[in-house]
């Protein structure tokens, strides 16, 4: 059994995307957009200017694949209760990740060494996702 995160951005996704891309090396292995569904969206579900918009996502990260949409495109995503959690080799890429993510985003708790790591550190990006970035002792 394999646990995948779904991330919904609710309109931000391609933004979220390519901000992944450059902050964490991130590879698009699957971008479908809503107009390149093989069956439309049920009527009324989606705003009438969402073809653009990301249906379904999926990135490699590192070993583990994010998926991601644009979902029903109303503009309320809200991340909470989780935090997605970033295991990196050493001090050097846990500031260069931490330093991306943050970037218009917010610190939580600076990189630091804790009982549990050399170097671990919490920020919420520019689109409300929580991450943990620890370098494993």
């Amino acid at each position: 059994m394999i646990v995948h995160p779904y991330l919904n951005f609710d309109g931000r996704c391609e933004q979220a995307v390519r901000f992944y891309e450059r902050a964490l090396g991130a590879t698009v292995e699957m971008l479908v957009r809503h107009r390149e569904s093989p069956e439309p969206a049920p009527p009324g579900a989606l705003p009438p200017d969402s073809g653009d918009k990301i249906m379904h996502a999926a990135l490699r990260i590192g070993d583990t694949v994010v998926m991601a949409t644009d979902g029903y495109c109303r503009g309320g995503t809200a991340f909470g209760g989780f935090n997605l959690s970033l295991a990196v080799a050493d001090g050097a890429e846990a500031g260069r990740v931490f330093a991306a993510l943050a970037d218009g985003g917010q610190v939580d708790m600076p990189l630091a060494r804790t009982f549990f790591s050399p170097c671990f550190g919490m920020v919420t990006d520019r689109f409300g996702v929580h991450w943990m970035v620890n370098v494993q002792s």
